[in-house]
């Protein structure tokens, strides 16, 4: 018999942090032992095993929902070390967090005043987290956007990547903020192919209140599109905080899968947003006991599911052989199906963009300049 291989320390906090963020809310007997299994755990963990959640949990955008799970445990074990611990890493998490919510308002009121349409995509999908970077949309041209953050925040252009050319994206530094400003313009996906979801972008944004400020935000298919772009067709992998954000949304009820169907299939996605959803409903099962309510609809056009995710590099790993290749070589027959040259061409440079990147990630030790 085979012995099972061991899991490494990163894996162990992966494993400890996935549980803390994913515990189950019912009364059941089940439920209650997963709980206290859990409680018993953390009140045994190790300065240095709690440095690594922590490290873990910057990396996926959960300090602070990690951590308050965490501290409430810490507090109804009456153990006040592990408590001051994470009550000191939340303090400095929640501000960054306010002193990056200062300026994305600021900026965000900013391109309204000079009427130009602005989305926040991403971070605020973390909430109450945020991500390592501010993430806007917008329709405006790029150098009216460069002159006004210049104008008005002393903001310089950081150096583009190949990628980031072909995306149509800019990443600006603002003096005082940690975070640098990507802000995506006129295209969306990995190589600027997606023009269907963007044109549409602004028109479908919600208004949301974070505390006593206000962001416009994509719709929620197309903030789940977008989530999908940057998971099953670039990066490949997944932070947790994209898991605990898909999960909250199907149970607050806020996903019309119809209109997430329609607006998918239309962009050339549909099969990788259905494999995005398979894979967190079955993630959220494996640690809560329940998955996703998902439509047999979307069971159905998922190319896989969880058991094909994999631990590794402080993130949850997408297949890229054969899975991912045949969802991008999908994607790219769509935009050809339906004449799309151009964007279809961008798209085809994508497998020798990520070959550079490989390349120059081996001979010097960083992509820089490439993606």
């Amino acid at each position: 018999m085979t012995k099972p291989v061991a899991e490494s320390p990163s894996h162990q906090s992966m494993t400890l942090l996935s549980r803390l963020l994913l515990v189950p809310q019912d009364s059941d007997n089940a439920a209650l032992s997963m709980v206290a299994g859990l409680q018993s755990e953390v009140r045994n963990i190790s300065r240095e095993e709690f440095d690594d959640l922590l490290t873990l949990a910057n990396l996926n955008h959960v300090v602070v929902r990690g951590l308050e799970v965490f501290l409430n445990m810490m507090r109804e074990a009456k153990d006040d070390t592990r408590a001051e611990w994470a009550q000191t890493a939340l303090a400095a998490e929640r501000a960054r967090i306010t002193t990056a919510l200062a300026f994305l308002e600021d900026i965000c009121t900013a391109f309204e005043y000079q009427e130009y349409d602005v989305a926040v995509i991403k971070s605020l999908d973390h909430w109450p987290d945020l991500g390592s970077d501010l993430d806007l949309y917008t329709n405006a041209n790029s150098e009216d956007i460069a002159k006004l953050l210049r104008r008005h925040f002393d903001a310089q252009i950081a150096p583009r990547s190949w990628g980031d050319r072909l995306a149509g994206k800019w990443n600006f530094l603002i003096p005082g903020l940690p975070e640098a400003v990507e802000i995506h313009m006129g295209r969306l996906g990995q190589t600027g192919e997606q023009v269907t979801i963007a044109s549409r972008l602004a028109e479908r944004t919600r208004r949301v209140l974070i505390g006593n400020q206000a962001f416009r935000v994509p719709s929620t298919s197309d903030r789940l599109m977008i989530s999908t772009l940057q998971r099953m067709y670039r990066h490949f992998y997944f932070r947790l905080c994209d898991i605990v954000d898909t999960a909250a949304l199907s149970e607050a009820g806020g996903i019309d899968y119809g209109d997430l169907r329609s607006s998918a299939t239309n962009a050339g996605i549909w099969e990788g947003v259905a494999t995005y959803l398979a894979i967190v409903s079955d993630y959220v099962k494996k640690y809560s006991g329940s998955g996703l309510d998902l439509p047999q609809f979307v069971i159905t056009a998922a190319r896989f599911g969880g058991d094909e995710v994999y631990y590794a590099r402080d993130f949850l790993r997408v297949p890229i052989m054969p899975q991912s290749i045949q969802l991008y070589g999908s994607q790219l027959a769509g935009l050809l199906r339906k004449r799309e040259l151009q964007n279809g061409a961008r798209l085809s440079l994508l497998p020798w963009l990520a070959t550079a990147a490989v390349v120059g990630q081996r001979i010097t030790g960083s992509d820089k300049g490439i993606w």
